[in-house]
């Protein structure tokens, strides 16, 4: 399992944290992912043998956010 703190831009609201949570935890080998508003970032746990860091990015981006 790794871990990676990926920069979010874009949040405004709680709304925005649940959207990219549900974005992030659905997806395969993403084992956990914490937002944080406040921060303007995402922890994210996952097996990088099942997803890519590029593929999170991918995901946060498609949900209409920055990602990097």
């Amino acid at each position: 399992m790794e871990n990676t703190v990926i920069k979010v831009g874009g949040m405004s609201c709680q709304g925005c944290v649940k959207n990219i949570t549900g974005v992030l935890t659905s997806m395969a080998g993403v084992a956990s992912a914490e937002v944080s508003l406040e921060a303007g970032e995402a922890k994210v746990a996952f097996d990088a043998q099942a997803v890519s860091r590029e593929a999170l990015l991918g995901a946060i981006e498609d949900a209409g956010f920055d990602a990097e």
